[in-house]
């Protein structure tokens, strides 16, 4: 299934980050699209229609992940097939943080399975927002799965706000971009998860 998890990474980059180039006009732009007005919830595989899929799901569905060369091919276990038992966001792929607070995954802690999961509960909120809502970013979340090394020093380095990061970069595939966009959720039609704390204007003075 992980292989299958990481050919989201080639369909739904915007930038190829090896040589730079822009995905066919049609894919790019439905990302550039704005998002529709669709549920927040996680439904079921079973609940989501797959007749009226999200404008992220068509992307993937359009891109051809499968090598047709590849004498094994027919054999391949699709995605849909891999998850069919697990719940799904609103645009049409896994809620993984659902499935793990769920108990239908657990992750392992390394390949022998007897590591340590060194699980920190911390939040950090980034304020450089311009207007959007402010950033909650939860640790708890990720370390669940990762590692501190996966993320620090490269590319974050452990230093209060030693990046700046830009959505720019996140779509090519830098910093959350890493993972975000590839194989956790798609960032440009989940916006409200990360950007989740309004900003508090009730104490911004005008300038005279």
């Amino acid at each position: 299934m992980l292989r299958h998890l990481l050919a989201f990474r080639l369909a739904i980059s915007f930038v190829n980050a090896a040589n730079g180039t822009e995905l066919p006009q049609k894919q790019f732009l439905a990302f550039l699209r704005p998002a529709s007005n669709e549920a927040v919830s996680s439904p079921s595989a079973s609940e989501v229609k797959s007749e009226n899929p999200s404008q992220a799901r068509r992307v993937i569905d359009n891109v051809e992940l499968y090598d047709k060369s590849n004498p094994d091919n027919e054999k391949l276990q699709r995605i849909n097939t891999a998850t069919r038992e697990l719940p799904y966001d609103a645009n049409g792929f896994p809620d993984w943080m659902r499935a793990l607070n769920l108990g239908l995954i657990t992750p392992r802690t390394g390949l022998h399975g007897s590591e340590k999961m060194e699980v920190l509960d911390l939040d950090i909120v980034m304020r450089n927002t311009k207007e959007m809502p402010y950033v909650r970013f939860q640790h708890r979340s990720h370390t669940l799965w990762l590692a501190c090394s996966n993320c620090h020093p490269e590319p974050f380095e452990p230093r209060a706000g030693a990046a700046k990061i830009l959505m720019s970069d996140i779509f090519r595939g830098e910093y959350c971009g890493k993972c975000h966009d590839r194989v956790a959720f798609i960032t440009f039609f989940s916006c409200s998860r990360c950007h989740s704390i309004p900003q508090d204007t009730s104490t911004s003075t005008k300038k005279k």
